[in-house]
């Protein structure tokens, strides 16, 4: 699919993207590749691929599903710059 180039003025003016006539031109070629390249993608035949979410099976990077031993509050507070007890002291932020 070609784009002209009002397409791609209107284009530009809805991202509010201020553009030379050089740059135009080169959006109208990379844009116009680019929507050719979803048109030979709808040509592929789909229908007994199940949708899906994600491409790969998702994984827990937050915890390893092990319980273990926390540390000591000495140890977490050992940097603090400024500690109240066992808790960090922090500046209020709000009023």
């Amino acid at each position: 699919m070609k784009l002209s180039r009002e397409e791609v003025l209107r284009i530009a003016r809805l991202a509010r993207v201020g553009l030379t006539e050089e740059e135009i031109v080169r959006m109208q070629e990379q844009l116009s590749d680019i929507l050719g390249n979803f048109e030979i993608l709808q040509q592929v035949d789909t229908t007994n691929v199940p949708p899906t979410a994600h491409t790969v099976a998702l994984q827990s990077v937050m915890r390893d599903d092990e319980v273990a031993e926390s540390l000591p509050p000495d140890e977490i507070l050992a940097n603090a710059p400024q500690r109240d007890g066992d808790c960090f002291r922090v500046q209020a932020v709000l009023e």
